[in-house]
């Protein structure tokens, strides 16, 4: 075994590797860009490093800083993570070359596998099933247009390198294919720097199923399969294990074909077989085909470690040194049912912005696993995705693992960021997902009632209020007392933009008397807990003015300082604001401009994510604020609109 590692990492996936070092007895190194100096992988890590500036291209991404920070630091290999460096395989013969272990599979097994048309042919070579369609090397667009209307619609155009859904566009009928496929070529050409697509079948009832592999460059094994199907825009959501619906047939076939997958490119550590699955009259052993192989550990391995009991990272460790697969195939086994959930810090009802700033409060209950790069106190930074956990649960059937997981969600407490907590919760309570009727277009279905934003009730108000004044620390029998009664007190909360005013009486030993919203409600001390209405009060944080109660979402209230009597200088309905830090990538206004209510004024590039930006009304461009290729802030004016007297 190891002494000590190197992570090329950083956040949640950092904080996990050595977690299991620390059990192993092996020292491990932690790297740091600017952003993250004092961020909690740095912190865990037996040593740390800076390798440079906060964007990933000054940091993460620079190969030769990392590698000569394990040399410096006496590490004797270097673990990758997921994500950054860990499927490159250009940095994996650069780390062999420098006398260290690269703790993952080969560069030759993560080339075979990293362009999606090559991937396909060498799978149909070793008799793994592939979607029907269109993978060679021809990339003149009438060709693939005649391809596409072959194959038959719909069909998928999918980037050739790459992933994450970036250059991939779903094409419902023949017209629509010309703009797409430039669209799709132009999205891989700027997040790969390779336009090439290849044309597959689109599944009209898809399930993202996949395997869990571990191989020692000649054999392999799978730990059985994990449910993806749960997404967003591509994008995983919550994920399970075992598969809702999955028989010992299929998934003995799944199984054997992700191992074949594996060895036939003598692959060594883990990594992850990914399937398409027919959803639509339930599991068959002839009804999956190979999507893509991620060649790394997989976000989602926490939900195979529960129901396997196998620790994915401690096998890493072990075979990159040297060591046997721990187990056969034979001794592995499952045991009951897991799930998790990716907490991010993102604005769901503005659409899933992303968001930045100071977690005042980070709690999760006892029950769960939360694997977290980030603690009360830390920044989500506007460098990199705005995970701030991923928490998850294992029971004895999915039912109650499932139970289990929206409790956990329910008493998360998050303060000083909007998270997406609210829209898992109701994910959890999904009439479909909840028997497992699951498939990946379950959310675009139904975005609306997922994405519905929890209304305030004046329970939630009086509970910030009574955080606000202090009263639940200094009830007595005598406080709030007047000569002639119970004195009425006041106060003022802002919620957005909206200003709710708030009167309380203390009208006895642990009862407060609250008015807001037009109605009254009581709140009674029940020994160390207050109930409100009858209910048990929620949770609640304050840091400064700012209170938030742990209810649906989360709301964050600001106390009114009633001496506060600077003007309100309101918002120009007319400019169009950056809503988070971030890269200019386009511009499509330009002086004198007519636009209608909703044309594409702008897209802004942020936390991986392209960001489009709206008219507000119907209007005259009046200037173009800012530039392709700018770095603004949030908040920044990008586009005026004429003001509409002179539009």
């Amino acid at each position: 075994m190891f002494d000590k590692i190197l992570i090329a990492n950083r956040g949640e996936i950092a904080c996990r590797v050595m977690q299991t070092a620390a059990q192993l007895g092996v020292k491990t190194v932690a790297v740091y860009s600017d952003a993250d100096a004092i961020a909690k992988h740095v912190r865990v890590a037996d040593e740390a490093v800076h390798i440079g500036g906060s964007a990933p291209a000054d940091s993460y991404l620079r190969g030769d800083v990392i590698i000569q920070a394990a040399l410096d630091t006496g590490a004797q290999a270097i673990h990758p993570g997921y994500g950054f460096l860990s499927e490159n395989p250009d940095f994996v013969d650069a780390v062999e070359a420098a006398g260290l272990v690269f703790i993952g599979p080969s560069a030759k097994a993560i080339r075979a596998m990293g362009l999606k048309d090559a991937a396909k042919v060498l799978m149909i070579e070793a008799g793994v099933p592939v979607v029907p369609g269109y993978h060679g090397e021809n990339q003149d667009a009438a060709f693939l247009a005649q391809q596409a209307q072959e194959i038959g619609y719909p069909v998928l155009i999918k980037a050739v390198a790459g992933g994450g859904g970036k250059g991939m566009r779903l094409v419902e009928e023949h017209a629509e294919f010309d703009a797409a496929l430039k669209s799709a070529q132009g999205e891989a050409q700027t997040a790969f720097g390779n336009p090439d697509v290849l044309i597959e079948k689109f599944i009209q009832s898809p399930r993202h199923i996949e395997v869990q592999v571990f191989g020692d460059g000649e054999t392999a094994v799978h730990l059985f399969e994990r449910d993806c199907s749960l997404q967003r825009r591509h994008q995983k959501v919550i994920e399970e294990a075992p598969a809702p619906g999955m028989t010992l047939e299929v998934r003995d076939a799944m199984g054997m074909a992700a191992v074949r997958a594996a060895e036939a490119i003598g692959y060594s550590g883990a990594g992850t077989v990914e399937f398409i699955v027919d959803g639509s009259d339930g599991l068959k052993a002839d009804g999956f085909w190979f999507m893509e192989m991620n060649t790394r550990l997989q976000v989602e391995h926490p939900v195979t470690e529960a129901i396997t009991g196998v620790d994915l990272v401690e096998w890493q460790l072990r075979v990159a040194a040297g060591e046997a697969i721990p187990v056969a195939q034979e001794d592995l086994t499952i045991t009951g049912h897991s799930f998790e959930a990716r907490l991010y810090a993102e604005d769901v009802p503005a659409g899933f912005l992303p968001a930045t700033g100071r977690l005042d409060h980070l709690y999760f209950p006892e029950g769960c696993r939360a694997d977290s790069g980030v603690e009360s106190g830390d920044e989500i930074s506007p460098f990199y995705d705005p995970m701030i956990a991923k928490v998850i649960t294992h029971g004895p059937t999915r039912a109650a693992a499932l139970s289990q997981l929206k409790q956990a969600l329910a008493d998360t407490q998050v303060a000083g960021s909007v998270t997406n907590v609210s829209f898992l919760g109701a994910l959890c309570a999904h009439d479909g997902f909840r028997v497992g009727d699951v498939d990946t277009g379950l959310i675009a279905r139904d975005i609306e009632a997922l994405t519905k934003a929890d209304a305030v009730t004046p329970s939630i108000v009086a509970a910030a209020a009574l955080q606000a004044s202090d009263v639940l620390n200094s009830v007595s029998e005598v406080q709030g007392f007047s000569l002639w009664g119970a004195l009425t007190q006041s106060l003022s909360l802002m919620l957005g933009e909206d200003r709710i005013n708030v009167t309380y009486q203390v009208t006895g030993p642990g009862r407060v008397t609250v008015q807001a919203m037009g109605v009254i409600v009581e709140a009674t001390q029940r020994g160390a807990q207050w109930l409100i209405a009858g209910d048990l009060m929620p949770a609640v944080h304050q840091a400064g003015a700012t209170v938030t109660v742990f209810a649906g979402q989360g709301f964050e209230f600001n106390v009114v300082d009633p001496l506060d009597v600077a003007s309100d200088g309101g918002q120009n309905a007319d400019i169009v604001l950056a809503p988070m830090p971030g890269l200019v990538k386009a511009v499509f206004a330009e002086a004198g401009q007519t636009v209608a209510k909703g044309d594409r004024l702008a897209i802004l590039e942020a936390m991986k994510m392209e960001h489009a930006l709206l008219a507000a009304r119907d209007g005259v461009i009046a200037d173009v604020l800012a530039a392709e290729g700018e770095q603004v802030e949030a908040g920044a004016a990008l586009i005026q609109l004429a003001p509409e007297d002179d539009a």
